[in-house]
């Protein structure tokens, strides 16, 4: 269940399956059934009897009228609040509400005093608008009564939120909890969107997996299920040539951590050799601090091409620590330059910054190169090279990939990849504690490590990002960068069973 619908796939998939021969009425007391077992055990958790549901003027309304019929027919006392007369609902949300013979108030009427948790059934994922009047009037309401102690369920998604874009329109709900259909969409991963679900359900409600093969999504979330399939597992007859050779450039001699520790993340992410190409002033710094990373000296693009000549190196990494300017943009020029059609090229960092008001140059470069590019910014950086403001992180990093050629990794707590052919991959729980100094170093390194073993360049890149995330978790809080290489042979064995 890994692929992520937008609002118009999902209408899609309800629509395919009533072709089919589901009728929507089906398919909404299957949601609404969903809906109810999620509040009956909220309610048993929170001891209370009273449950109010907030219905709204389309199917989402008819979903929590479904609850609410549901509930009360187990005895819980219920009371619906309308944000339209029911009797001008139309289709399947008419003939829920007509079914439903409880208490039902104009929701500016509504009573919440006594009451132990409110379904907010408003608009869920199909809003197109922001909220405004009497709709959001009534989010606001929510959202005060909750702040008091109250406990909230979402249909679908909290209602003002856009599931497209995780972006709030107008006001948005705050849930304890959702309760989603079919297949998540990329709201409820996207930030804000994410931290306003609460917990997240994901219910069956008749719909078969066979509509995704005509409804082709292309955005996913983040699991080992996208990638495992592509990321080679060691071999008791491999050796270490079989595993890659990764190359990452270190800068002067007063910035050499970072690339160190993209270094040690790419030996740690599983590839065989890793070498750190060294300007010359800085080779006593770093010979000091390497064991089983090689060193090679390099001060300039014409030695990188040269140590390039070398085709078993098959992932570089350059920009952490490299210092901003000419020296880099022609570094950058040459490793793009180089042949090796099996090569993959991750730009980090510096290597980003030194394009800044130069995306034209680095795209011909890349649209040129036989390598596999990865670009990884965060927001800062990518804004500075490509000066783009789509709506969501999602966005952005598609627009970014569309315009470079590139893979764009947009860094953040939710880190987007996307592939110039419109494929994108969502993480849906980074822990806050990577937000720390190096963090993004050694993430660039965990990417080489993936490539250099062979693994396609947008799954590699997506798997750096969560073994980046499932390290930080493993270590907790006091996390620092040196930490996370450390961390990953736990999450090896874990990933891999052994």
């Amino acid at each position: 269940m890994i692929e992520l619908l937008t609002t118009h796939e999902m209408a899609r998939a309800d629509c395919l399956t009533i072709e089919a021969g589901t009728p929507g009425i089906v398919l909404m007391e299957a949601a609404g059934a969903a809906v109810a077992d999620c509040a009956r055990a909220a309610l048993q958790r929170l001891g209370g009897r009273r449950a109010l549901v907030l219905c709204g003027p389309g199917n989402n309304g008819g979903d929590g009228y479904v609850a609410a019929r549901i509930l009360a027919s187990e005895g819980f006392d219920v009371v619906v609040g309308a944000l339209v007369d029911p009797a001008g609902l139309h289709g399947d949300a008419a003939l829920a509400a007509k079914v439903w013979t409880g208490e039902t108030r104009p929701i500016a009427q509504l009573d919440y005093a006594g009451a132990s948790l409110i379904i907010d059934a408003l608009f869920g994922a199909g809003i197109s608008r922001d909220l405004d009047g009497g709709a959001r009037a009534a989010v606001e309401l929510l959202n005060n009564w909750r702040k008091e102690g109250g406990y909230v369920i979402a249909v679908d998604a909290p209602s003002g939120l856009d599931c497209d874009t995780g972006q709030i329109r107008g006001a948005c709900v705050t849930a304890d909890e959702t309760v989603t259909f079919f297949r998540l969409k990329p709201g409820h991963l996207l930030l804000p969107g994410r931290a306003l679900c609460g917990r997240i359900a994901c219910a069956q409600i008749g719909i078969g997996r066979d509509v995704l093969a005509t409804i082709a999504p292309r955005t996913f979330a983040n699991t080992p299920e996208l990638w495992r399939a592509h990321l080679p597992t060691p071999r008791t007859e491999g050796h270490k040539y079989d595993r890659g050779h990764a190359l990452v450039l270190s800068g002067a001699m007063h910035r050499t951590g970072a690339a160190r520790l993209a270094a040690r993340g790419a030996l740690r992410g599983g590839a065989g050799l890793v070498t750190l190409g060294s300007m010359r002033e800085a080779l006593a710094v770093n010979s000091a601090h390497l064991t089983a990373i090689m060193l090679v000296p390099c001060d300039n693009a014409h030695e990188l091409g040269e140590i390039l000549s070398d085709r078993r190196i098959n992932a570089l990494v350059l920009g952490p620590g490299g210092g901003i300017g000419e020296p880099m943009r022609a570094m950058v020029l040459a490793a793009l330059a180089a042949p090796g059609p099996s090569r993959s090229v991750i730009l980090d960092a510096d290597a980003l910054t030194s394009f800044e008001g130069r995306l034209p140059e680095l795209t011909e470069a890349i649209k040129a190169s036989q390598a596999a590019v990865i670009l990884t910014p965060h927001d800062g950086e990518f804004a500075r090279l490509f000066n783009e403001d789509a709506p969501s992180r999602l966005d952005r990093a598609r627009a970014g990939a569309s315009l470079s050629g590139a893979i764009v990794l947009l860094k953040g707590a939710d880190t987007v990849v996307a592939h110039p052919d419109g494929r994108a991959g969502i993480l849906q729980d980074a822990p806050p504690w990577l937000a720390t100094a190096g963090s993004g170093d050694v993430l660039a390194g965990l990417i080489a490590g993936c490539v250099a073993q062979g693994a396609p360049a947008f799954e590699a890149a997506c798997a750096a990002v969560w073994l980046h995330g499932a390290a930080a978790r493993a270590f907790g809080p006091g996390l620092i960068a040196e930490d996370l290489p450390e961390a990953m042979p736990g999450v090896w064995r874990a990933l891999w069973g052994v």
